[in-house]
């Protein structure tokens, strides 16, 4: 049932125990169910956060804050979420990555208009960027409000 639930996509430990408690299985079960997993190495919250934030970050274009909201949901433990998240944000900054989203969905242009600012902001916030990282990608100044 478990290597089932695994073989469509990582998961992390507290998915697994989830979805065993859900099923009806007894908490004895689902420990030796977690250690043989673990065992095997089918099991194993590093690579799960590294995989998740790779997916999140290159693919669907998430920011830090939400990758790291996402696995804190899924059980990873606060200095797994860390480390993996400074790995790829050595590669490209957070104002990048940000940039490359207003650029496919914004022009130039547009973004001279208050209404589109502010969807700009609305878009860039919910991805998970960081208010300061929007605020200097569209040139505001924060205590001008």
């Amino acid at each position: 049932m478990a290597l089932r639930y695994l073989s469509y996509r990582p998961r992390s430990e507290l998915e697994i125990k989830n979805f065993l408690r859900q099923k009806g299985c007894e908490p004895e079960v689902i420990a030796a169910v977690i250690a043989k997993l673990r065992s095997l190495n089918y099991l194993d919250d590093l690579s799960f956060a590294q995989i998740w934030a790779r997916s999140r970050l290159e693919s669907r274009g998430y920011g830090p804050r939400r990758v790291e909201r996402e696995l804190s949901q899924k059980g990873i433990g606060a200095k797994v979420i860390q480390d993996t998240l400074q790995q790829f944000l050595q590669q490209t900054s957070e104002q990048e990555r940000a940039r490359t989203i207003l650029t496919k969905r914004f022009s130039a242009a547009s973004l001279k208009d208050a209404k589109a600012q502010r969807r700009a902001v609305a878009l860039l916030l919910r991805r998970g960027f960081s208010s300061k990282v929007i605020f200097d990608l569209l040139q505001y100044r924060i205590d001008e409000d």
